[in-house]
């Protein structure tokens, strides 16, 4: 199914639109987590320095610590504490706080001193906001503040922003697919228009429905454009041909019957009769090209026992070849249409392929194969093409036959391939069942 198609554009669109929210989503979440944790820890920073300062002013006034305030000794303290303090009895001045994990130090008023507080973080349990103050030699208020709230509320702000994201991806990504259904709808019009046109259907026409004046309607424009100039130029060079041929018809009655009037024993008059039969044939095959080309044939289908009619149509030709039937069927067909086939690839066969030539009637098939060099690779691709053999080792020829049998069985509606056979040499295959110009 097409809409299940990961390669669809509506999915690349989609993937497009889905990637540019979540890049959007991770630049804001980064901003987001970011001002948030420093505003955790700005907090929490508050916090210990509030309490520190309760506590030295109750000490001074007291002489005790608080309950819940440690008094310390400098050996006694975590590491960055001491160090910090350290460093503020040697300079006398406080620093401003960093706010990365590792010493967090403030400066206290002119009459406290220095205070010092360090972010203690061993995740996934471990947060905790230590603050210092000397209060006398080797004395020092020493408190610790629990940060897990902080720490679980910016744990569910991510998680909140990832499920953010997630939902909306679940929201874009198929609104995204069907926002691009109208495109893919008029793309999938191009399409198959065009295949029609490369089958031969040269009145079709993309359009451009609606109101849209966008890059697919600019493109389908220049197709449409292209199909009326490519049909003109067909429709040219078919009136040329059909101009041709029956220009060429008087002159070459004429030379017919001017022959007729050679001497029958004469070398040179029979070399010339047979050159006016072959100049005959090529005028009829353009003149029958040009029928098929203009649409103007039809097929008049009468029930036809095909083994018989085969075997009667391979014994004019006159050539050495082989029938077999095998249970030939009695097909609704038009007998003209398919004797014109069959003689064109009985002749084609003997003269451009070896000997043994084979005929075999199976059911509504005619299979016609010789046991030359096959067909040419272009040949398998493209199609016969008229003027054309494809290959010199099957001879020379203007290459019509095969294009006229090939149009006599698109009027019947039948199938006629062209393949090559395993051991080797051509094998064409007339199907006459009905429907096979369709499978």
């Amino acid at each position: 199914m097409d809409f299940l198609n990961p390669r669809a554009l509506r999915w690349k669109i989609a993937a497009l639109a889905a990637a540019a929210c979540c890049a959007v989503a991770a630049v804001v979440g980064f901003l987001v987590h970011d001002a948030t944790r420093e505003r955790g820890l700005r907090v929490g920073t508050d916090r210990t320095l509030t309490r520190l300062i309760a506590a030295e002013r109750e000490y001074d006034r007291t002489g005790k610590a608080p309950a819940d305030i440690d008094v310390r000794s400098r050996d006694e303290l975590p590491e960055p504490l001491a160090r910090d303090l350290a460093t503020f009895a040697g300079t006398g001045t406080g620093t401003e706080p960093e706010t990365e994990t590792g010493a967090v130090t403030e400066s206290g008023p002119p009459d406290t001193g220095a205070y010092a507080t360090w972010y203690d973080a061993d995740p996934p349990n471990w947060f905790w906001m230590w603050g210092a103050v000397a209060v006398a030699d080797d004395r020092f208020l020493v408190v610790r503040d629990d940060m897990s709230t902080e720490v679980r509320s910016l744990q569910l702000l991510d998680r909140s922003i990832v499920k953010s994201v997630l939902a909306a991806l679940l929201f874009v990504v198929p609104l995204a697919a069907l926002a691009t259904e109208p495109i893919n709808r008029r793309l999938r019009h191009g399409a198959r228009t065009a295949r029609r046109i490369a089958d031969g259907d040269l009145d079709a026409r993309i359009g451009t429905a609606g109101r849209a004046r966008d890059e697919v309607t600019e493109m389908a424009s220049a197709v449409d454009d292209m199909a009326a100039a490519l049909q003109r130029k067909l429709e040219n060079e078919r009136r040329f041909t059909a101009d041709v041929a029956h220009e060429l018809r008087t002159p070459l009655m004429g030379l017919v019957t001017a022959a007729g009037l050679l001497p029958e024993d004469d070398e040179a008059a029979g070399l010339v009769r047979d050159r006016l039969r072959a100049l005959n044939a090529l005028v009829e095959d353009l003149l029958e090209i040009s029928r098929l080309d203009a649409g103007a044939e039809r097929a008049r289908l009468d029930p036809v026992p095909l083994g018989e009619l085969v075997a009667d149509v391979v014994r004019r030709t006159g050539t050495d070849t082989g029938v077999g039937t095998v249970d030939a069927e009695v097909v609704e067909t038009d007998p003209r249409r398919v004797e014109r086939i069959v003689v064109n690839l009985v002749t084609n066969a003997h003269r451009h392929g070896a000997a043994p030539v084979e005929v075999t009637v199976t059911g509504a098939r005619i299979t016609v194969r010789d046991h030359g060099p096959g067909f040419p690779a272009d040949l398998l691709e493209r199609g016969p093409q008229r003027f054309r053999t494809g290959a010199s080792e099957r001879g020379r020829g203007h290459g019509l036959g095969l294009t006229v049998a090939q149009g006599q069985s698109e009027v019947l509606g039948a199938r006629l391939t062209f393949t090559n056979a395993p051991g080797g040499g051509a094998v064409a295959t007339l199907d006459l069942t009905p429907h096979a110009s369709a499978a």
